[in-house]
């Protein structure tokens, strides 16, 4: 699993390959749509609300707020693997008790099979640099996955989880806030 920087080329260049392709790629690209994994967010991972160190949780607190706006994947065939590429959206916002420096919103992503066992999983940060000035932020993450296969039925039913990573705090916050009317 390797994280790269989404750039604005991106879709360009994936254009300008989808249009290069020839009838032989068809059949592998159709192959690679129809069992592409799909994403799903982890309910009570797409939020988190980061409060500043100490006793205090009230709403002058609290550093930052965010959302996984969304994932995407698409995927294509290699010799005996499925590359998956995921795009996550990470949005942010500070809070008054925001400092300086850099805010790291951490985040999984995991690959689950159709048994819903974890076979692939990391975790990562996306980087914000938040200020009362600058107070809100947009991320998009990228990364790649190799899903090895020798046969059609081991791509079959994958999954990919995605979610943001809070505390046991920040999560009981979550679920407290969820059940507010």
């Amino acid at each position: 699993m390797t994280r790269r920087c989404l750039t604005f080329l991106a879709p360009v260049a994936l254009a300008l390959t989808l249009a290069s392709c020839g009838h032989g790629n068809a059949d592998r690209m159709e192959f690679a749509a129809a069992n592409c994994p799909a994403a799903m967010t982890v309910q009570d991972a797409s939020r988190l609300t980061r409060f500043k160190p100490g006793p205090g949780r009230d709403p002058r607190d609290i550093v930052f707020e965010a959302s996984l706006d969304g994932a995407n994947v698409v995927c294509s065939l290699g010799k005996a693997q499925m590359d998956v590429d995921v795009v996550l959206r990470v949005a942010v916002s500070a809070g008054p008790s925001v400092g300086t420096g850099v805010s790291r919103v951490p985040y999984f992503v995991r690959v689950l099979n159709s048994s819903g066992i974890v076979v692939q999983g990391q975790e990562f940060n996306a980087d914000f640099k938040l200020t009362q000035s600058n107070p809100r932020g947009l991320s998009q993450e990228e990364l790649s996955l190799r899903l090895p296969y020798t046969e059609v039925s081991q791509v079959q039913g994958f999954r990919i989880a995605v979610g943001l990573k809070p505390t046991a705090e920040e999560l009981e916050y979550n679920r407290r806030a969820a059940a507010r009317p």
